[in-house]
């Protein structure tokens, strides 16, 4: 009755879209086919040439793990929880600058937070009838999931590292609720998310970024995530498609762009990255309404045949991982688990 009580609680404040459902089943692994196995033995010893230190050591788990039900409850070790207002521009005419918005972010500085520290950045973005206080909360009404950080990292499960939730929403806070128009707010938001949320999160806290240029991005890329579910997912896909100068992980989760897998490699040769620049993590629920096309797409891009997304469990070996969920609805509880499961493994020694 306890967990019951939590999930109902989680999900009244989560509505990312419709189709919700709490019933569990076992976990599986996504049954991505066998994908140019030999070329990336062959080619493994490429990695070499990488920054070791940019590469997370951490095996992605062969299934995924639930989150633990204690980790609802409030920790003893809090983070805290900030309010970041900055101004951007409206997003249709963000070119012209004609019409500047006043924005706001919610901010999840880990517990013991010290400007003599740097950290990691974890950019996590709502799904469809939500806005930035979906997943966190606000400093006065926190989230379950801010709850899930601050144990996860207490039990040394997840690094200490800043979670920042924007919104996509634009001249109103009803935006999300409108599917045609959400798209279109998701394939613009790469401008907002660099010209404008980037700095103002990276020249306000400790990050790896030695200054928010274009040129101290790029340089701090892989101390840098973004993640979604459903349409955060598909801002998620766009962030990699216009944003690989500055972002090395990307976890989408039920939520697909496109049916074509060399439309999405050729995102990467066109941005001048190479498979070994970034990483996919991704994650479904076989019961989930989006499922089909999302594991489609994950399938597609396997099977380009020029090396671009190679499949595997580890970042030395390949860029492109995936889970699902047996049972798993497109709610909620399952969101959250997605997210956990990455946040276990990213930047991990």
């Amino acid at each position: 009755m306890k967990k019951q009580r939590l999930l109902a609680a989680i999900l009244a404040v989560m509505l990312i879209l419709a189709g919700c459902g709490s019933n569990r089943a076992g976990n599986s692994t996504g049954e991505i086919p066998e994908t140019r196995e030999e070329e990336i033995r062959d080619d493994t010893a490429q990695t070499a040439e990488r920054n070791d230190e940019a590469v997370t050591n951490a095996v992605l788990p062969k299934e995924l793990a639930q989150i633990p039900e204690e980790y609802f409850e409030e920790s003893e070790y809090p983070g805290m929880l900030v309010e970041l207002e900055y101004d951007t521009y409206e997003s249709m005419s963000y070119e012209e600058q004609s019409q500047v918005l006043h924005k706001r972010a919610i901010v999840y500085l880990p517990y013991g937070y010290s400007e003599e520290e740097k950290y990691n950045v974890f950019y996590l973005m709502h799904g469809g009838w939500s806005n930035e206080t979906t997943y966190l909360g606000t400093p006065d009404r926190p989230a379950a999931f801010k709850n899930v950080l601050d144990n996860g990292i207490a039990a040394g499960e997840i690094r200490p590292m800043i979670v920042v939730c924007p919104t996509y929403n634009n001249t109103s806070p009803e935006d999300s609720g409108n599917y045609s128009l959400a798209l279109r707010l998701t394939e613009n938001y790469h401008r907002e998310l660099v010209n404008d949320l980037i700095p103002a999160v990276e020249g306000t806290y400790s990050t790896y970024a030695e200054d928010t240029t274009a040129k101290g991005l790029q340089a701090s890329r892989d101390h840098r995530a973004f993640a979604g579910f459903s349409m955060g997912s598909a801002a998620t896909w766009r962030t990699f498609q216009y944003c690989l100068d500055q972002f090395r992980y990307f976890m989408p989760s039920s939520g697909n762009l496109t049916s074509d897998g060399e439309y999405m490699a050729s995102m990467v040769t066109d941005s001048g990255h190479t498979w070994s620049d970034f990483f996919i993590f991704a994650a479904s629920g076989t019961d989930d309404f989006a499922y089909s096309s999302f594991k489609y797409q994950i399938e597609a891009m396997a099977g380009v045949s020029d090396g671009t997304f190679r499949y595997a469990d580890n970042e030395r070996d390949g860029n492109l991982y995936f889970l699902e969920q047996e049972g798993g609805t497109h709610s909620g509880e399952y969101a959250m688990e997605y997210f956990y499961n990455g946040l276990c493994w990213i930047w991990q020694p």
